[in-house]
């Protein structure tokens, strides 16, 4: 059974009979209390009688109402194509989808029904009577017609949910019993993809395949590893089989074990150390997750197709790269002989919902005081300099201060790697190039400073300022590109100011201290402080105002800064975000913008807040 082409060159995969779920899996149950696993499901099917259809009482619409309002979408669209006179067609994934469903609501009307502390007491065969009389109500109230094999599957799967949740109800820790259950399942789906995956690869055309899309594609290999699971006679149950074409699909078209990490929303990094460590920071803390790669070379196919998409490569000539993914988040790979203990992937992911500088104020990383203060000054276009450590969140400051510039501007953005996302609609990205195997051919963030010049930029944004391109940088602010913004490490304000004043004597010219400080002063209006604190909330701790130089010191002074007070009950640091009171610098300029009231009241409001 391979792969054939049809006339258009498109891979056909073998179309498959609809099988009844029989087919696909051979029916189990958990053996709780030491019976024949071969017998439970004829003892499950015993004695059991349809029920009456003509009704259900107020505990049956509570598991039936969910399952209809999941059902409703899929109906609507069935009546439509049946009253313009065709006939709809029921995928075999949108039947395993439907019996899953049947599955959840029959399992909420057991529990309803039975204490699930005490379920263990009953006999099996009153537990399948029960289950059966709760699938006959619910088919009879969708209107959905259950063959005898699709009703055996349902409340052995039903049972077997039912059961597992007994057992971990009868442990003093449950917690530890359904961990245990959850690894079982995952081993035993990881055992079935070992043995299927070298058979569906003969299978079907996996450069074909690859052009499908995704759902068409989940569709076909359902099929075929339905057929090769009955083949080998590995039992799984429709939970396990859905997770091991998600495996499989991973795999082939997406980035393998590291799609569940991708898909977490609550999972900000992902760190894999080598193919049997994999952490991920959750909540600002760091955790060692379950995901594991086969080996070495299973970490280096995914680091491969990572770089790929972004025109880039990793090898032994090239050991260690930047790259993105196609969400724009942030990706560093690094493999041997540099990596001692087998590639090393690290992803910063960004949150699929845009944190806007009001967000940021509701979660507590900076007063509302401050807020208006940050959105004064971007609309005010004044530099705006971002300082912060390793993971402060410096990028996703910087894509909520960008929020802040008109639409009507042309921004130009350079980066390592791009990774902002701006909203504005007259964006020009740029990234730099790596050299080629001949070590020619290299594009610096310099090269680009330099150039964007020539592209008559309203502002410029520099994703991070590491080196010669600070000075280029500090031209542009001070040659009428005001409203530029920029990020770079350093742990306070102050530090930043002295890195700037380093990178810019990387550039191989050489000014005068007093000459570059002065050009400093000049061209940065503000310095943000943004920093990971030991409770994992990234937090403002900083917004300080260049005032302008004193002899050959630069001077500052700060307009809001956090004070640590202590710590609550659940590790969670507690200070308050304080105004110094002080009018600020720029008043002049907020007030041409129209906004010099607006600043003013935003200082004074942090005074007697922190009063």
């Amino acid at each position: 059974m391979f792969g054939r082409r049809n006339s258009s060159g498109v891979v056909s995969f073998p179309k498959a009979r609809k099988p009844g779920l029989e087919d696909r899996v051979e029916p189990k149950l958990v053996d709780v209390e030491a019976s024949d696993p071969a017998d439970l499901a004829d003892d499950a099917m015993a004695g059991i009688e349809p029920d009456s259809r003509g009704g259900a009482d107020d505990d049956d619409e509570l598991f039936v109402g969910n399952f209809r309002d999941d059902r409703g979408k899929d109906e609507t669209e069935a009546g439509a194509d049946t009253a313009a006179g065709a006939a709809p067609a029921e995928t075999a994934q949108d039947h395993d989808e439907t019996m899953e469903k049947m599955v959840d609501a029959a399992l909420a009307g057991l529990r309803d029904d039975v204490d699930i502390r005490f379920g263990h007491e009953l006999p099996r065969g009153e537990l399948a009577k029960r289950v059966g009389k709760i699938l006959d109500k619910l088919a009879g109230r969708i209107d959905i017609a259950l063959t005898e094999d699709d009703k055996r599957d349902l409340i052995t799967a039903t049972l077997n949910e039912f059961l597992n949740g007994n057992a971990a109800a009868k442990k003093e820790k449950p917690a530890d019993t359904g961990n245990k259950g959850q690894a079982t399942s995952r081993s035993s789906v990881e055992a079935a993809k070992e043995r299927v995956q070298p058979l569906l690869m003969e299978r079907i055309d996996v450069g074909k395949a690859s052009e499908l899309p995704r759902a068409e594609l989940t569709s076909q290999i359902s099929d075929i590893v339905s057929e090769i699971l009955v083949e080998e006679k590995q039992q799984l149950n429709l939970l396990e089989q859905r997770d091991l074409v998600n495996m499989l699909l991973n795999d082939m078209i997406g980035l393998g074990p590291l799609e569940v990490l991708l898909d977490d929303e609550t999972v900000t990094d992902i760190m894999v150390n080598g193919p049997k460590q994999v952490y991920v920071e959750k909540s600002g803390r760091l955790q060692l997750s379950d995901v594991t790669f086969r080996d070495d070379r299973h970490v280096m196919n995914v680091a491969q197709r990572i770089v790929s998409q972004v025109g880039r490569r990793v090898d032994e000539t090239t050991p260690l790269v930047d790259a993105r993914l196609l969400d724009g988040s942030r990706v560093n790979i690094i493999i041997p002989p540099l990596a001692i203990d087998g590639p090393s992937i690290s992803i910063r992911k960004f949150a699929k919902h845009k944190i806007t500088l009001d967000k940021m104020a509701e979660q507590g990383n900076l007063s509302q005081e401050m807020n208006r203060v940050l959105k004064i000054a971007a609309r005010a276009r004044l530099n705006i300099l971002i300082s912060g450590g390793t993971g402060s969140g410096k990028t996703t400051l910087l894509n909520g201060l960008s929020r802040m510039i008109d639409p009507g501007e042309r921004i130009v953005t350079i980066e390592d790697a791009a990774e902002l996302q701006l909203q504005q609609p007259h964006v020009v990205r740029l990234e730099t190039r790596p050299p080629n195997l001949e070590g020619e051919g290299e594009i610096t963030q310099r090269d680009l400073v330099k150039n964007c010049l020539r592209m008559r930029p309203d502002r410029i944004i520099l994703g991070e300022i590491r080196a010669g391109e600070a000075l280029d940088m500090l031209q542009a602010m001070n040659t009428g590109h005001d409203g530029s913004l920029g990020t770079i490490h350093a742990n306070r304000p102050r530090e930043a100011l002295t890195r700037l004043e380093n990178m810019v004597a990387m550039a191989g010219v050489k000014l005068p201290n007093e000459a570059v400080r002065a050009q400093i002063a000049g061209a940065v209006n503000m310095i943000v402080q943004i920093s990971r604190m030991r409770d994992g909330m990234r937090r403002i701790t900083q917004v300080t105002e260049v005032v302008g130089m004193e002899g050959e010191v630069i001077t500052t002074q700060d307009l809001f800064k956090f004070e640590f007070k202590g710590e609550d009950a659940d590790g969670k640091l507690i200070g308050e975000f304080k105004s110094s009171g002080l009018r600020p610098h720029f008043t002049p300029r907020a007030e041409y913008f129209g906004l010099g009231r607006a600043l003013l009241e935003a200082m004074s409001a942090g005074v007697e807040g922190a009063a």
